[in-house]
């Protein structure tokens, strides 16, 4: 009797041990609360609509995986640089990032995604192979991890003149630039400011900070509306942003004739990394195990209908894991612009 009472103490002691065990280890996939930011390069209210979903999307696949999420706040920061500075500062703990702003706040982030997206009909340099080739189209069995940023002009009268001396063969002047009304994005946009940038100094030894009329704009949207009535004669942004504002032109902003027929390319930058999901690099939750985890879910969420509706804010097709090194061409491309 005496015997069969110790085995079982040992046994309520063993299981005691065991089933703190797997308390500890059901704690240490819990989180709090989780925060993602985006960041407005469209309009601020049309992205907080369109990627609201996420949180549920995101609780129930870390679910999947074992992670359980108190809260998933889902949130659009002011600016580019807002997003990078709320992961520094520990406000946010994943990030929406284009290629310049995540490497300006890489002490602080750290890059856990790179954004895939559709190649396009025309991937040339020369912004009359793209003039003579509209309208551009989608290469939906060509999935990219970069793009190129395009210098447009628009319908205005100084627009069309800068097209029309593009599409002659003609070289731009500085002076042509530099008199046109542009506008550009955030400091740390990458196909807003600093691929432009990198442009104008290998032509002219100037950036975007030496144009005498440049305006930073809410968001791409907000550039080609100001393209559309005459307030900016040059903007900038991605390729092919012209896809994605085609049916704006002729309703929203009244147009008569289409975006293909009123807006041309006059300059084209170097090749740009795709845009980052980056994560806050000192935050005590991004352990090894759940960025990992936070890599597969939003591979994951992405391969979803409802996934898909959230990501296309920023024509996102899909996901893939991604290091800091993948980003040295646009860290060398931001050290250029700020040396």
């Amino acid at each position: 009797m005496k015997k069969a009472l110790i085995i079982l103490l040992v046994c309520v002691a063993a299981f005691s041990v065991f089933a703190k065990g797997v308390t500890e280890a059901q704690d240490s996939h819990s989180i709090d609360e989780l925060v993602i930011q985006f960041v407005p390069s469209v309009d601020v209210e049309k992205t907080t609509a369109q990627t609201a979903p996420l949180a549920e999307l995101m609780k129930a696949q870390l679910a999947k995986q074992g992670w359980t999420v108190g809260n998933i706040r889902v949130t659009v920061g002011t600016n580019y640089e807002a997003t990078g500075e709320a992961l520094a500062a520990g406000s946010c703990d994943i990030g929406f990032l284009p290629a310049g702003t995540y490497v300006t706040f890489s002490d602080d982030a750290e890059v856990i995604l790179t954004a895939t997206r559709y190649g396009k009909s025309v991937e040339s340099d020369d912004p009359i192979v793209w003039n003579q080739n509209k309208p551009i189209t989608n290469v939906k069995d060509n999935l990219v991890v970069g793009y190129r940023s395009l210098i447009y002009a628009g319908p205005s009268e100084k627009g069309r003149a800068l097209a029309a001396k593009v599409n002659a063969g003609e070289k731009l002047t500085w002076e042509d630039l530099s008199s046109a009304n542009w506008g550009v994005s955030s400091t740390t946009s990458s196909a807003g400011y600093i691929y432009p940038s990198i442009w104008l100094n290998e032509r002219f030894s100037k950036t975007v900070a030496d144009l005498g009329h440049a305006v930073q704009t809410t968001g791409y949207a907000a550039a080609f509306a100001g393209l559309s009535s005459g307030m900016y004669d040059v903007v900038v942004s991605y390729a092919d942003a012209r896809i994605d504002y085609q049916d704006e032109w002729i309703g929203d902003w009244a147009n008569k004739t289409t975006i293909w027929d009123d807006v041309d390319v006059i300059g084209v930058t170097d090749y740009i990394y795709n845009d980052t999901i980056s994560v806050a690099k000192n935050a005590p939750k991004m352990t090894a195990e759940f960025k990992a985890a936070l890599q597969d879910a939003f591979i994951e969420i992405a391969k979803t209908p409802e996934g898909q509706a959230v990501f296309s804010i920023y024509s996102h097709l899909g996901y893939v894991k991604a290091v800091d090194s993948d980003y040295d061409t646009a860290r060398a491309a931001n050290a250029l612009l700020h040396k």
